[in-house]
Formats: C-alpha cells, structure tokens, sequence
C-alpha cells in the first residue's frame, strides 16, 4: 500500500486479490516478522537466558508450550482484523462489560498494562546502554540510555509500515544466525548438551523457585499478550484487511477476505517455527551454561554474564561479537516495539476521546510525539531503578496477565461476532481450545504456585 494512503480506510481502490499458490503468498509475508523483532530480544537473549541459568533444563517446556501455543489465538485475532478492519481498540471497545467516559473497562485495562510495562522496556533500554558502555567505556551507561532513546525515536517518528518490516527483518538475522553457531560450538565444550538433558525439561516440572521467572518467560517468549495486540496494526498496515475491502456481504468479498486470511495464517506459521527455534536455542544456552556456573544475569553485569554463554562455545574472542549482536537484538527489540507502541496508544486515546483517531493527520502527529515520549520514559525508568532483569521479568509477568485479556477478546471475537460464512472446522477449533487452555492453566498454575505455598 502507498504510505501516503490511511491504511486504516477500507476503500475500493484498495481491493486486491489474494494470491492462491505459496510462492505468491510468500511475497505478502511481514506483519509477524515485525512481531518477530521484538520477540527476538528481550525474551530471547534475557528472560529465557535468565530462566535457564536459574532452573536449569526443567523448565525448558515452559519455552516450547510459550511459543507455540499462543499462536491460535494471534490467528483468531488477525482473521478478525481481516474481517472487520478494526483497530485492536476499537474491537477491545466492542467487548461486554462497563464503559467509563467514552471507553471500556478493556481499553482503560490496556493502557494501565501499557504503563506497567515502560518498565519492561526501560530494562532493555538498560541493556543496549551497558553493552554500549562496555564497548566505549567513554561515556557512562545512563548517558548512553538517553542517547538510544533518542536514536530509537528519530528511527520511529516518520516511520513508515515498509520501513519498519525491512530494518526488523535485518536486525534479527545476524544473530539468529551466530546464536546457533554458538549452540553448535558448545559440544566442543565440557557444556556439551546431551539429549537426557533435553528430555528432563519435557517432563512438565516447575520448581517453585523458578515460578516467578517461569511466569515472566512465558509473557515475554512467544508472542505475548501485547504483540498479539499488536499484530492487528501490522495486518492492517500491510494492507490485508484493505485488500479484502469492506464487508459488502458479497460472494467476492468473502473470497477474498477468506484468501488474504490465508496469507495472514501463513505469516503466523512461519515465523512461529523462526522465533520459536531461536528461543529453543537461548534457553538452552542459559541452562546448560550459566546453569552450571551458578551464574544468574541481574543488575549492571547482567552482559558480562550473558556474554559468558558465547565466550564458553566460540572462546574469548567471541566476546566482542557477542556486544555486537545482543545490541543488534536488543535494539530490534526497542524498535518494533517503539513502531507498535506508538500506534497503540494512539488507538487507545482515540477511543477514550483525548483525539480524532479518523484524522490521518491527527494520528500521525500523535505517533510522532509519541515515538519521542515514551522511548524517553523508557530511559529515565531504568536510569532511576537500574535492575533492567528484574524490570523486563516484571514486565513479562505484567504480559502475562495481559494474555487473559487478550484470550477473552478472542473468545467474543470467535463466538459473538465471527462472520457465520467464516466459523472454522471442529479441528481448528480444538486447536484454539488447546491454545485458550493452555495459556489459562499456565498463568493460573503460576499464580497458585507462587502465592499457594
């Protein structure tokens, strides 16, 4: 879609039809790479690290079950973007419950979530800052966090949907890349992984000890409650729900709205095998090292001791290409979701009445200020409190809860107001069972666990 042109106006102009083999599908992937970018970040390099150097292998289901379950119900939310066209706070908006002003109980619940989780950022903000600090000790790490809000926000402000895809996608790369170089080096190590190692972590255990982290891993890996969220912004903003066009009822409509939700199932799928392999990989990163060295990541030595994992697998050298990725994979991190949240709040100042959301020009002055607003939050936050593990793990447990919200969002979608030529087979529907069970029993077998004993 042009970028000039509101991608959130369904207009004829904008209709498309679905392309109908792999290959033409392949050539319309993107919104979930975008998730991708931040889910390769904090999750991957800190909070699954830091579960693995603190429970060991036990938990390394919890990191599977995060990643894939989750996925049915990003697909529900984004078959209901396609068919709608709705902004996620304007389908949160639609939900049952109390209004207070002009909004939900959901959408007022989102943003206290969204202020929580400045937190999460702010730690990672905290981690792009040491790792420049260590590299060019020049300048102190709270100078550093300042500057990276600054370099985020000047990238974000005028960022365009095509822009945000392309540096995400080439920011993940490289250290996807050298992450299973140094998983592979490791069984030239006395950290050697063997398969008994492996299977002691399906086995479906949570030590009490590891809830808290255990809880936070699962906000954060995979796709979280606030991606999920996000992910309609890039559906939108990659034009699927444009292309399929309003609904008019007609049978050319729902061809094509039912071809593009193909499109968008494919996106899903694909890059759920991609982040879900990378975060299988940083776990076992974390427990079969740090775990054995009794070293758990916290506070300013929190990159001293990830680095640890590469320079045990690759040798001392490997240290400096170690800085040179996690800031790759942090600031990708901070980049999408800089680009996500910014849409986000604006969406939900459009439907508790603070402005015009319809106006193209409004929006995007509002993304703008905001894309300097909150990264500068982000860097204050972790300057004050300076424990960026225990800020991204808050705001990973904070992400947990969100996913409740989120489950019952997909529920009304499903139930209430899914287009009836649009209800899925009895085994898509199993599946999605599967993933609302799941993230229920997991957050609710944590807070148990947690606050039981």
């Amino acid at each position: 879609m042009a970028e000039h042109v509101d991608p959130y106006v369904l207009t004829a102009s904008k209709i498309k039809d679905p392309p109908t083999t792999f290959l033409g599908r392949l050539k319309f992937l993107g919104p979930s790479f975008i998730l991708s970018a931040s889910i390769v970040g904090s999750g991957e390099l800190i909070a699954t690290t830091t579960l693995g150097a603190q429970a060991g292998f036990i938990t390394f289901w919890v990191i599977l079950v995060s990643c894939m379950v989750k996925v049915a119900v990003q697909l529900e939310f984004g078959k209901h973007t396609i068919l709608t066209g709705e902004t996620a706070m304007q389908a949160f908006n639609a939900l049952p419950g109390p209004k207070f002003g002009k909004a939900k109980w959901s959408v007022w619940t989102v943003l206290g979530v969204m202020i929580i989780k400045l937190l999460q950022v702010g730690g990672i903000v905290g981690g792009v800052a040491i790792i420049l600090n260590i590299m060019a000790p020049v300048f102190s790490i709270p100078f550093y966090a300042i500057a990276i809000a600054i370099v985020v926000a000047l990238m974000i402000y005028r960022g365009y949907y095509t822009y945000i895809e392309f540096i995400s996608l080439g920011m993940i790369g490289l250290f996807t890349l050298f992450t299973f170089a140094s998983l592979y080096f490791l069984n030239f190590t006395p950290y050697q992984i063997t398969w008994g190692n492996v299977w002691t972590g399906l086995q479906f255990n949570l030590p009490k000890e590891a809830v808290a982290i255990a809880i936070g891993a699962f906000g954060i890996t995979g796709v979280g409650g606030d991606e999920i969220i996000h992910y309609n912004y890039w559906c939108l903003e990659k034009g699927y729900a444009a292309f399929s066009g309003e609904n008019d009822g007609s049978e050319p409509w729902r061809r094509r709205a039912n071809g593009w939700i193909q499109v968008m199932k494919l996106d899903a799928i694909i890059a759920m095998f991609v982040y879900t392999s990378v975060t299988a990989a940083f776990y076992l990163l974390g427990a079969a090292v740090l775990h054995a060295q009794g070293n758990i990541p916290e506070g300013y030595a929190m990159v001293e001791t990830l680095s640890a994992m590469y320079t045990e697998s690759l040798g001392p050298a490997a240290k400096t290409a170690f800085l040179v990725g996690a800031f790759i994979t942090l600031f990708s991190t901070l980049f999408a979701a800089l680009a996500a949240w910014t849409r986000q709040i604006t969406d939900i100042f459009g439907q508790v009445g603070w402005i015009d959301f319809k106006d193209f020009a409004v929006r995007r002055q509002t993304i703008a200020i905001l894309a300097w607003i909150i990264p500068l939050l982000w860097a204050i936050l972790f300057i004050f409190i300076k424990m960026p593990v225990i800020m991204i793990i808050t705001g990973g447990i904070v992400g947990s809860f969100l996913l409740f919200l989120v489950v019952f969002a997909v529920i009304h979608f499903r139930y209430v107001r899914l287009h009836p030529e649009f209800v899925p087979n009895f085994l898509y529907d199993v599946i999605l069972w599967v993933s609302i069970f799941s993230i229920i029993a997991v957050g609710a077998l944590g807070i148990f666990k947690y606050f039981g004993q």
